[in-house]
C-alpha cells in the first residue's frame, strides 16, 4: 500500500515553495508562491500523481500556513525534522544545498523513512500558540531590557528603558487578558487546563505552555511525552565502554515551561520533594535530580490526561 504512495519533497522559504515529485520516468519540479494565491495553485497541481504524502521541514513559521491548507484540502502531509533530514543527505553523501535540491532530498527522505503524518491542529489550538509564542517573545525583551536598566548609567537612557520596560509589561498583561478570554470560550481547552493546574507547581501559564508547545500531550507513552519534552536519557555506549546519559532534543518551549514547573513542584510538591531529596542524598547532581523531576512531571501529566481521557489538539 505504501509503495503507491508519491512521496513529494516541499523545501519552504519565505516567499516560495520548491516541489520536488518522483514520477515513472522523471522528476518534476514545480514552484509556487508562499502564498494563499500559492497554497490554491499547490492544493490544485497535487491531485495528478494520484495517492500523494507531502514531506516538508520544520522552518520556525513558515510552513505553518501551508500547512493549514493541505489539511483542509486533505492532503496528508509530514513535518520533519531538519536535522534529522540532513544527516539523511549527509550519509548519502549529497553535501550541496540549494531550495531545489533540498525538496529532492525531502521526497527521497519520505520515500525511505516514510515518516508519520502531522495531525492536523484545530483552530483554538493555532490560536493559543500564536499567543503563547508572542506571550515567550515579549517575555524575553522585558527581561533583556531589565539587564540594560542595570547596566545603564544615564538618568535620560535609564529612564527610555523604564518606559520601554512599562510598555512590555502592559502588552503582557493584555496578552493574559486575552488568553483567559480564550479559556473562557473554549471549554474542552478549560477543562483540560482546569486538571492541569490541579497539580501543585502548574498555574496556568504553564498549563497553556505545555499544551500550546506539546497539544499530544494526553495521547502518547511514558516514552514519547519524555522524549518530545526532551528530557528522555540517552545512551552512549561502545563495546566496554559506559558513556553518561545525557538529554538533548526535543520541543525547547516544552523544556523551559518544565525547567519552571520543575523548580517548584521540587520545592512545594510532596511527592516530587521526596522524589528530588532521594535523588540528592544518593549523590545525585542538582541539576540532574531536576531534570529527573522535569520528566517525572511531563510523565505524571501525560498519565493524569490520558486516564481521564482529556486532550487538547
Amino acid at each position: 500500500m505504501s509503495s503507491a504512495i508519491v512521496y513529494t519533497g516541499m523545501d519552504i522559504s519565505r516567499d516560495r515553495l520548491d516541489l520536488n515529485a518522483p514520477t515513472q520516468n522523471h522528476r518534476l519540479q514545480k514552484a509556487f508562491p508562499n502564498d494563499r494565491q500559492g497554497h490554491a495553485a499547490l492544493v490544485r497541481w497535487l491531485p495528478r500523481f494520484g495517492t500523494v504524502q507531502i514531506i516538508c521541514e520544520a522552518t520556525g513559521g513558515y510552513e505553518r500556513s501551508v500547512v493549514q491548507a493541505l489539511h483542509a484540502a486533505a492532503i496528508p502531509v509530514s513535518v520533519v525534522n531538519p536535522r534529522q533530514v540532513r544527516d539523511f543527505a549527509r550519509a548519502q553523501g549529497r553535501l550541496a544545498k540549494t531550495d531545489r535540491l533540498d525538496a529532492r532530498v525531502l521526497a527521497d527522505y519520505g520515500a525511505a523513512v516514510q515518516p508519520k503524518l502531522t495531525p492536523m491542529r484545530t483552530e483554538a489550538h493555532h490560536q493559543l500558540e500564536a499567543w503563547m509564542n508572542r506571550r515567550h517573545q515579549l517575555s524575553d525583551m522585558l527581561l533583556m531590557e531589565r539587564c540594560r536598566l542595570r547596566q545603564a548609567d544615564q538618568p535620560v537612557l535609564r529612564r527610555a528603558i523604564r518606559s520601554t520596560i512599562r510598555s512590555l509589561e502592559n502588552q503582557l498583561h493584555q496578552i493574559e487578558t486575552t488568553l483567559k478570554k480564550l479559556l473562557n470560550e473554549l471549554p474542552d481547552l478549560k477543562r483540560v487546563v482546569q486538571r492541569l493546574c490541579q497539580v501543585k507547581g502548574i498555574a496556568l501559564v504553564s498549563a497553556l505552555g505545555l499544551l500550546a508547545s506539546l497539544p499530544e500531550l494526553g495521547q502518547l507513552n511514558r516514552r514519547e511525552a519524555a522524549a518530545l519534552a526532551g528530557v528522555a536519557p540517552l545512551n552512549r555506549d561502545s563495546g566496554f565502554f559506559r558513556g553518561r546519559r545525557t538529554v538533548w532534543g526535543g520541543r525547547p518551549h516544552v523544556r523551559r515551561v518544565l525547567y519552571m514547573v520543575a523548580l517548584v513542584a521540587a520545592r512545594y510538591n510532596p511527592p516530587f520533594v521526596a522524589f528530588y531529596q532521594r535523588l540528592r542524598q544518593a549523590g545525585k547532581p542538582g541539576k540532574l535530580a531536576l531534570v529527573a523531576v522535569m520528566r517525572k512531571m511531563i510523565v505524571y501529566l501525560n498519565a493524569i490526561l490520558k486516564t481521564e481521557q482529556l486532550a487538547f489538539s
